[in-house]
């Protein structure tokens, strides 16, 4: 399979896993995951200044291991992403104290 097709795929389960197991219901998310793309999606949610209200909701829950950072930053999509990119995903997660395994 596609590795971007992959990608799209873990940005759906990282939704269904949000909802399971933080309670939280990113409709938002979704929706731009479905219009955009996974890997469109993710460009765009790192691409912000501040971290998205999906990943303040995550670091609330504990759950940041759910956040579009820490799925850039799994070793299967390196080739997907910039070293810039995946620096803002690796300093983002770090201001909150989230060590990517």
């Amino acid at each position: 399979m596609d590795l971007r097709k992959q990608f799209h795929e873990d940005m759906v389960n990282v939704y269904i896993q949000a909802k399971k197991e933080a309670k939280y219901n990113a409709t938002r998310f979704l929706q731009m995951v479905s219009e955009k793309g996974g890997y469109e999606a993710a460009k765009i949610l790192i691409s912000k200044d501040a971290p998205s209200d999906g990943f303040t909701k995550l670091y609330e829950a504990g759950k940041l291991n759910l956040s579009v950072e820490a799925l850039i930053l799994r070793e299967k999509y390196v080739s997907l992403f910039t070293d810039d990119e995946r620096k803002v995903c690796s300093e983002r997660l770090e201001t909150y104290r989230y060590k990517p395994k």
